[in-house]
């Protein structure tokens, strides 16, 4: 917290408070009008190197002006002409008066602000790919090292055949593999806007060259190339399409709601004293209740991952709604919940990664609980050995039935322990002893093949995953937890 920070304003908390620098940063003023500069001098360089009239000297005004932004002068003209865009452009004409007749040529506004945008879309979707990778290699770490740890599963939260930690684990690492795929596919086939003027008929660009359709065509190529990108979306209105607002936002929203289920689980099991999530030796857990040690960081994530999952509804209803070529009704929302999608996810990460990489786990606990289900869990695999070993089966399923019914009661009722194999043993319808049905209970591994399944998994899927992205590393900045 900075001592010269203005406390009589809101602040944003995705940018003051949960997300990296880093995020924050590729979302900033800075970034962004830098980016607007970047596409002006694209386009004069490229229409340049077609023939138009543009000199050497003036495109080297213009990079020399590239990053130093008169920031004072664009605000003042930006309040007298009320257009952000042309505020823009009469900033840097200021600063370039040689090129200032030469800027934005044959340009609309959206060829900057979308261009920009998406160039910032692919940034932030860049850094969620690096924050993805990273949590994807701590939960394959944790699922292998879990691998084996046999542990009670649940169904409707209530207790079933057993599976493993590491399993369990896989499951969540599965989520994140599905969407890391779909993200993926979404960056190969990204696409600038390209030059493609007020409606998208590229007509600007076409009196410009004469009428040399193949000109304005290379002009659109060479524009994306410059600025980082092979190919623009083929056809267009104003703006691009919205709809891949809605695409990226889907990609978020996914990534956000698997991390919100695996830290559900997490809660959960830390109510089971089953794990931990990391607790600094410093760290109050409640102002009343001194002993508690609440899942704050778990709790944390799921709020900012419900926010990440709300705002797909708005990329939604504004790809719906926009209107033939354009209208600019989608402007102020995009302006927030594009950014504060990716401010918030990119939180959700960090918190992930970090709960991940220093979760404590109990394995006592684990069996106990465990231990204190098996014999319920162990009555279908008696019923099969009773009847292989000569017994009815309609008559051992009775049997179990009453009896599993009453120990459950005990359990509940008495506060008792679960005597469910002494009443077996004593009833002459089942033919074992006590210790047989031990043996049958707790010498036999129900956990099937879950070791065996993170395994593949692991080796299959994900360890090819991580290798082929083994260059994408955390930026270095602050990050907050």
């Amino acid at each position: 917290m900075g001592r010269d920070r203005d406390r009589t304003r809101y602040a944003n908390p995705l940018a003051e408070r949960y997300a990296s620098a880093a995020m924050a940063g590729l979302f900033s003023e800075e970034s962004k009008f830098r980016k607007w500069r970047r596409c002006w001098i694209a386009l004069a360089e490229a229409q340049a190197e077609l023939g138009l009239d543009i000199s050497t000297a003036q495109l080297e005004e213009l990079r020399a002006h590239r990053d130093d932004i008169n920031y004072e002068f664009m605000e003042a003209r930006e309040r007298e002409i009320r257009h952000d865009v042309m505020a823009g452009v009469l900033a840097y004409g200021e600063q370039c008066p040689s090129a200032r007749g030469i800027i934005h040529l044959g340009a609309t506004s959206c060829f900057v602000t979308d261009n920009s945008e998406l160039l910032q879309l692919a940034e932030a979707l860049g850094l969620i790919r690096v924050r993805l990778k990273v949590v994807i290699a701590e939960l394959a770490r944790f699922a292998g090292e879990h691998k084996s740890l046999a542990c009670l599963g649940y169904t409707h939260f209530q207790p079933a055949q057993p599976v493993t930690l590491g399993k369990r684990a896989a499951l969540w690492l599965h989520d994140l593999v599905l969407c890391f795929r779909d993200l993926e596919r979404l960056l190969a086939d990204f696409r600038l806007l390209g030059a493609k003027g007020a409606t998208g008929t590229q007509d600007s660009f076409l009196k410009l060259f004469g009428g040399d359709a193949g000109k304005v065509r290379e002009l659109d190529r060479r524009v994306c190339r410059k600025l980082g990108f092979e190919g623009s979306l083929p056809v267009s209105g104003q703006t691009y399409t919205r709809l891949i607002d809605s695409r990226i936002l889907d990609v978020l929203k996914n990534t956000a709601l698997s991390a919100h289920k695996a830290a559900v689980d997490f809660r959960l099991l830390q109510h089971l004293k089953m794990t931990d999530e990391p607790f600094e030796s410093k760290q109050v857990g409640s102002s009343a209740m001194a002993y508690k040690r609440n899942p704050m960081r778990c709790e944390r994530l799921c709020s900012l991952a419900r926010f990440v999952m709300s705002q797909a509804q708005a990329a939604d209803q504004t790809a719906a709604t926009q209107w033939l070529e354009r209208t600019l009704d989608d402007s102020a929302g995009r302006r927030l919940y594009l950014p504060q999608a990716f401010l918030a996810l990119d939180a959700v990460l960090i918190l992930y990664a970090n709960v991940v990489r220093g979760a404590v786990v109990y394995p006592r606990v684990a069996a106990r609980l465990l231990a204190e289900e098996l014999p319920f869990l162990a009555t279908e695999t008696i019923l099969m050995k009773g009847v292989l070993a000569g017994g009815d089966r309609q008559s051992l399923h009775e049997a179990i039935r009453e009896h599993a019914v009453a120990a459950a009661r005990e359990m509940k009722e008495e506060a008792g322990d679960n005597r469910l194999l002494e009443k077996l043993a004593a009833d002459g319808r089942l033919p074992f002893t006590l210790d047989e049905l031990e043996e049958i209970t707790y010498g036999a591994d129900f956990t099937g093949l879950a070791a065996a399944q993170v395994e593949e998994f692991l080796s299959q899927e994900v360890a090819p995953l991580l290798e082929r992205y083994a260059h994408l590393v955390e930026p270095e900045g602050e990050v907050k937890v």
